[in-house]
């Protein structure tokens, strides 16, 4: 059962962003599942690094393209990045230690996040890029 669906509303008119996006609504969803399953400590580790790492390549990509066409909020927007990547980074470390687990109220957290991300964080430098020719 996915936790999150790609709407129309979260497309912030550039392919490579909005098939990201698709990307990690999909592991988010992929998260769930396993923990819903009653996956094992290993198995929710493997899929929250896989979506640890690709949200470290998206990052990648959005700061490219907002530092790369002088977007005026890319430093507020890389900071909201790296306090995300350090969630999780905490998150990965207390689930590897046995100190928390994957839960409805982490999946809530990131489900929350992803979509309050997008259409506040993300909608912010759509127009710009766009009117800067990336598509």
């Amino acid at each position: 059962m996915a936790l999150l669906n790609w709407k129309n509303d979260y497309s912030v008119n550039i392919r490579e962003i909005d098939e990201q996006h698709k990307q990690l609504i999909n592991m988010i969803n992929e998260l769930h599942d396993a923990m819903l399953a009653k996956k094992g400590k290993e198995a929710l580790l493997s899929v929250l690094t896989k979506l640890a790492n690709y949200c470290a390549t998206h990052f990648a990509v959005e700061e490219k393209l907002m530092s790369g066409n002088g977007y005026p909020e890319y430093a507020d927007h890389k900071e909201v990045h790296n306090k995300m990547t350090a969630k999780v980074k905490a998150l990965m470390a207390d689930v590897q230690a046995g100190k928390t687990t994957i839960s409805i109220e982490v999946m809530n957290f990131l489900k929350n996040w992803l979509d309050k991300h997008i259409m506040g964080t993300d909608k912010k430098y759509s127009a710009f890029l766009n009117s800067k020719g990336v598509q």
